[in-house]
């Protein structure tokens, strides 16, 4: 059996580390090396970082932040915000990310999940799918850091996705991000129902009670970032109580 991997997000703006509810009233939480060295120390099996303001400011992920982190840690590094070409995706690689992330410009141009995937390998491509809920209980996929609604049904998008070669979903819960309230449960269920790859779940958690509900739901792995920030439980801790409550957990903290 896989292992369940422990991904704490980075979400940056100008090069710190923020946190918000919703994708709003963001607040500083730390420097991104600094953070994520603590985290590998932790146990982290990946560090996720997402530049939230990169897509709505038309520009690509610093560098700077991820040849920091790179520099800082020896686990994988998933990166995105503001991907749009596959050139854009080589530069992150090259910066020292082990995989990319793509959102909205794959939701404008879904041909870009393809030409990433087919260039790089399907192991390098993650797309990264942020959905609210919809009065018919559906959901619809939204984009610019939350703040469009495209119409799009988001378990016809992930479909799509795997069919283009992602190797990976990335899935956020609008309306649980950042809440403490718990994943969307039955978003995360109807999503790796409908998809041969595997989910990585974002969005709501407050602790590892949290996270076997979403493993439990089929999620691969789980990713938090608010409850890491802020110190309300490590890394660590986490898994270990996970690890109690069953689920394979990698338990070696790095030195």
């Amino acid at each position: 059996m896989l292992t369940v991997r422990v991904i704490p997000c980075l979400d940056v703006r100008a090069g710190r580390v923020v946190k918000g509810v919703k994708f709003q009233g963001l607040r500083d939480a730390g420097d991104p090396a600094e953070c994520a060295a603590r985290y590998e120390r932790e146990g982290a099996d990946e560090i996720v970082i997402l530049d939230v303001s990169a897509t709505t400011e038309d520009r690509a992920t610093a560098h700077d932040t991820v040849d920091a982190v790179r520099r800082a840690i020896g686990i994988p590094i998933t990166v995105g915000g503001g991907v749009r070409t596959p050139a854009d995706a080589a530069n992150l690689l090259d910066a020292g990310a082990d995989r990319v992330s793509v959102n909205s410009a794959a939701v404008t141009n879904p041909a870009l999940v393809s030409a990433i995937a087919d260039r790089f390998g399907v192991q390098c491509c993650v797309v990264a799918i942020d959905a609210a809920s919809r009065p018919d209980g559906s959901w619809e996929v939204v984009t610019q850091s939350g703040t469009h609604r495209t119409g799009i049904d988001a378990i016809k998008w992930a479909r799509q996705c795997a069919d283009r070669g992602s190797g990976e979903i990335l899935l956020t819960s609008w309306d649980r991000d950042g809440t403490g309230s718990g994943y969307d449960l039955e978003l995360i269920a109807a999503i790796t129902a409908a998809i041969p790859i595997p989910v990585i779940a974002s969005g709501g958690a407050s602790g590892a009670a949290h996270m076997a509900q979403a493993c439990a739901a089929g999620a691969s792995a789980v990713l938090a970032a608010s409850i890491f920030h802020d110190a309300v439980h490590t890394v660590s801790t986490i898994k270990h109580e996970l690890a109690a409550a069953g689920l394979p957990m990698r338990l070696e903290l790095t030195p």
